[in-house]
């Protein structure tokens, strides 16, 4: 049996193998890999005659110390294939388990974590090489129903306030201008400024200029305006089947009016209008059912569970990180890598 390897890092050959997977989201392109700079991006994939299996990763530099770790892209990432992983045998799963490890002991990777695709069954690969990991339930909306059925899923207070919402004069527009972008940036920043959100959530202009404009085939920016006035705006992600809201701010002078609602039921028209069967919402912050979850189940009742994958491939060098933080495997936290954790920003970044 022919078996081959490969370690992608360019454009042309990393769209070669992305774009002949059978369920693919704009999380897992080059382009947006690229906008990642806590490391560098690669695509390891992993070849059987005419199978295989691609896995985009983040390689990260850990500070002080000749090691690396591999994560994920902000978002839904995680390996693709181009057969259903259901339909993949077990020797092949199995032989690609012993090249991924001998292929992180090769780069110095001690371990990986990635956010998995609710819905892509990667699962079934990944749970034999470490561990797969719950991290809540995440909300959808199956926008292949009648229209009649998604708003009866509508909690009844919810419906009544979007259809207020639509009665106002407020202008809905898919935009791509710089003031736009400009205007969706500043709503964007005081949102965050204002929840208290970790830096790493602060993208700058120049990333949301350039992820729109990478990305034009798989994205949009939607924005809401009061006559001259933006309120309320998204950025929003889709593929032949998944929409979603990738990243959206409100104005702080319109937070009593929620103009998120409307926001929030037009991107479900746009995934209708697209032929888009689901219009992923997702969950709460940190996988809770927290006030950002019940929000979004206002829209829908139907959820599924969220997941990670994390595997330790050097634990040797794993807890000798760890001891540096002055820490323990038994410490009760959910954060992996642990010696990245936030309260230890300052040690090892």
């Amino acid at each position: 049996m022919l078996q081959q390897e490969f370690i992608i890092s360019t454009k042309e050959k990393w769209n070669h193998f992305i774009s002949r997977s059978l369920h693919t989201e704009l999380y897992h392109s080059w382009n947006y890999h690229v906008l990642d700079k806590s490391g560098e991006p690669l695509l390891y994939v992993y070849g059987e005659e005419e199978v295989f299996i691609a896995l985009p990763l983040i390689k990260r530099k850990i500070k002080d110390s000749p090691f690396f770790d591999f994560s994920s892209v902000y978002g839904y990432a995680g390996p693709v294939s181009n057969v259903s992983f259901e339909s993949l045998p077990e020797s092949t799963m199995e032989n690609f388990k012993a090249a991924f490890i001998s292929f992180m002991k090769h780069e110095k990777c001690i371990c990986v974590f990635s956010r998995l695709n609710p819905f892509i069954n990667q699962r079934k690969l990944l749970e034999r090489i470490g561990g797969i990991y719950e991290n809540g339930k995440t909300i959808y909306m199956d926008l292949s129903t009648p229209q009649e059925e998604q708003y009866a899923n509508y909690e009844k207070r919810l419906l009544r306030q979007v259809k207020q919402l639509r009665k106002k004069n407020y202008v809905i527009k898919e935009t791509m201008t710089q003031d736009d972008i400009r205007c969706f940036c500043e709503m964007y920043w005081d949102n965050m400024k204002r929840v208290n959100a970790s830096n790493h959530y602060f993208f700058t202009r120049e990333y949301f200029t350039t992820l729109l404009d990478t990305t034009a085939e798989n994205s949009k920016l939607l924005m809401i305006y009061d006559s001259a006035t933006p309120i309320c705006g998204a950025i929003v992600f889709y593929s032949k089947d998944v929409i979603r809201n990738h990243l959206s701010a409100t104005s702080e002078a319109y937070l009593k009016d929620s103009p998120s609602k409307l926001l929030t039921d037009e991107i479900s028209q746009i995934g209708r209008r697209l032929g888009v069967k689901y219009f992923h919402l997702g969950g709460g912050v940190g996988g809770r059912e927290d006030s950002l979850f019940q929000f979004k189940s206002y829209f829908s009742h139907t959820s599924m569970l969220d997941f990670t994958w994390r595997f330790i491939g050097d634990q040797e060098a794993y807890n000798s990180l760890v001891e540096i933080c002055g820490l323990k495997q038994a410490d009760k936290t959910n954060f992996f890598p642990l010696y990245r954790s936030a309260q230890l920003a300052d040690a090892i970044s």
